[in-house]
């Protein structure tokens, strides 16, 4: 089994405490989702840059509901 998965087998979402820049939050929904860190970070930059912001409040939402993992 990996980090990401629990005692019964379930995904669990959390912020990343290795694949990190800022909060982790980018590396552990890549590591949730399958899929690069570094893609989800300019995706996330490009949204935001057309996207008039609402992406950094989503960020800061999963920066304080997600737990770290260990």
């Amino acid at each position: 089994m990996t980090q990401d998965m629990n005692t019964n087998g379930v995904k669990q979402l959390r912020r990343s405490s290795t694949d990190k820049m800022i909060a982790g939050v980018c590396g552990g929904w890549a590591r949730y989702l399958g899929v690069d860190a570094a893609l989800l970070r300019i995706l996330l930059v490009a949204v935001t840059l057309f996207g008039v912001g609402v992406p950094i409040v989503v960020y800061v939402a999963c920066w304080l509901l997600m737990p770290q993992d260990d």
